[in-house]
């Protein structure tokens, strides 16, 4: 989707941003996740968007399997594209915290309670941590040749 791919990057952060790392696309997605928008003619109103550039990553998305077509008109999330929502909720707090000069135009909150809802980092045993507390690991997908390729194979580096 980005025309530019991160071949030599083993991170699936990379990965993502191949994905939804182009200019309005995570606005899209925003839209289609909490404003339930779905028509070509929606997303275009709400954001202001180039219909040429709507109409590219409307179709990466249904290509990818982030989206699916309904009918003629109308193009809805998938799990994968409901999966981005944490994600979403993430940027939001973080903009709210280090890129806004106001408080928070938009506020999450659990459907069933009205509690506010955040994105956190949570260990499996200790519950909710920090940035500061969290380390990484190579992990199973790493492959081999790129360990033996670097100085320090046996650090991960970000």
């Amino acid at each position: 989707m980005l025309g530019k791919t991160y071949d030599s990057q083993v991170c699936s952060i990379a990965r993502s941003l191949e994905l939804v790392g182009e200019r309005w696309s995570l606005l899209v997605i925003r839209d289609a996740l909490f404003a339930g928008v779905t028509r070509f003619g929606d997303f275009q109103h709400n954001l202001g968007i180039a219909t040429n550039v709507l109409s590219s990553r409307l179709e990466a998305f249904v290509a990818t399997g982030i989206m699916a077509r309904e009918g003629a008109a109308d193009y809805v999330l998938t799990d994968k594209g409901h999966a981005l929502a944490v994600a979403l909720i993430a940027l939001t707090e973080w903009g709210d915290d280090w890129a806004s000069p106001i408080d928070p135009p938009i506020l999450y909150r659990h459907s069933a309670c009205d509690s506010a809802v955040h994105a956190q980092a949570v260990c499996d045993r200790c519950g909710t941590v920090t940035a500061d507390e969290v380390a990484i690991r190579i992990g199973p997908g790493m492959p081999a040749e790129y360990l033996a390729n670097r100085r320090g194979g046996d650090r991960a580096r970000s």
